[in-house]
């Protein structure tokens, strides 16, 4: 395929001008999407210009430096994370575009959009599907949005070293997942997509007895004076079943709930590997919400023989 197809027959219609617009980092879970505008002159000779996405880190770094030699205008926009998380990943793309064709020095003739969507764009547009493949003025935005993203995630590996984001630039890989597990989200995660992947299992017949439990928990709560604030809250790492608030205090509630009490005590059934699953998913909680309450962690026992009697209820504060 001709990768100046697109640019010579625009060229033939009178367009000189022609700007490369594409975006780099819509799927992962955190850091900013990045954007890029680049306008080459016509037939520009950059050996290897693809779309960046098929190219090595090495072949990216090269080609972003005889690109930004080459070119006649250039210019890189984002759209941090909160961004992200107050207008939706399409907007804040949209936005990160805008940012990069401003952010030229020179007015485009015409605009080659990477995808189907038009982001609202200043000057003259135009749609390209696929057009990283098709288009040399897409393939070098692809590449400067790229290696601009990945440049910042390194930097972002020395702030926040517990997150490995030198490795997988912030996307959802099963180390991410691993320190996220450890470490909860950092500041520059975002939250929205964090809402879409910690959503609430269906229930099943085998919680049944759990919800029941959870039942009289949270009336046992109530009758104490605490506000809920949340219940079941689930993420990959594991669950809370109760949240709620006691003045200054989040608490971050575990219930379990037995028919008798001749086994060990149902506190011991939450060793450390559970309140590190519970940890994690508080600090998951916490982020979300950013409340400024301070956390605690308690237990409740519930022994109950049978649905009929009255249960027995054990609050353990500060447990871990």
């Amino acid at each position: 395929m001709d990768i100046w197809r697109i640019e010579k027959e625009l060229t033939e219609q009178g367009f000189r001008l022609i700007c490369g617009v594409d975006e780099a980092g819509r799927g992962p879970l955190a850091g900013p999407v990045y954007a890029a505008a680049v306008i080459l002159p016509f037939q520009a000779q950059i050996s290897g210009l693809n779309d960046s996405k098929k190219l090595t880190e090495k072949t990216r770094d090269r080609l972003f430096d005889e690109i930004v030699n080459v070119a006649i205008d250039y210019g890189v926009g984002t759209a941090d994370h909160n961004e992200i998380d107050e207008i939706n990943i399409l907007q804040a793309t949209f936005l990160a575009m805008n940012r990069a064709i401003d952010a030229l020095k020179i007015k485009p003739d015409i605009a080659l959009i990477d995808g189907n969507r038009e982001p609202g764009a200043k000057c003259r547009s135009m749609c390209i599907v696929g057009g990283d493949r098709k288009s040399a003025s897409i393939a070098a935005a692809s590449i400067l949005a790229k290696v601009s993203r990945d440049r910042y995630m390194v930097e972002m590996a020395v702030k926040y070293p517990e997150y490995d984001f030198g490795k997988h630039k912030g996307y959802g890989t099963k180390l991410h997942y691993e320190r996220l597990h450890e470490f909860g989200p950092s500041e520059i995660h975002r939250l929205s997509f964090l809402k879409k992947l910690y959503k609430k299992p269906e229930p099943t017949e085998a919680k049944k007895l759990g919800n029941l439990g959870e039942t009289l928990a949270s009336e046992f709560l109530a009758k104490k004076g605490y506000k809920i604030i949340d219940k079941n809250f689930h993420s990959p790492f594991g669950e809370v079943d109760i949240i709620a608030q006691d003045d200054d205090n989040v608490i971050f509630l575990e219930v379990k709930i037995r028919k008798n009490d001749g086994y060990a005590q149902a506190r011991e059934f939450v060793d450390k590997d559970k309140q590190g699953k519970i940890t994690a998913t508080a600090n998951i909680w916490l982020s979300l919400n950013q409340t400024k309450l301070q956390p605690r962690f308690d237990i409740i026992e519930i022994y109950l023989p049978n649905e009929n009697s009255e249960p027995e209820i054990i609050h353990i504060e500060n447990c871990f």
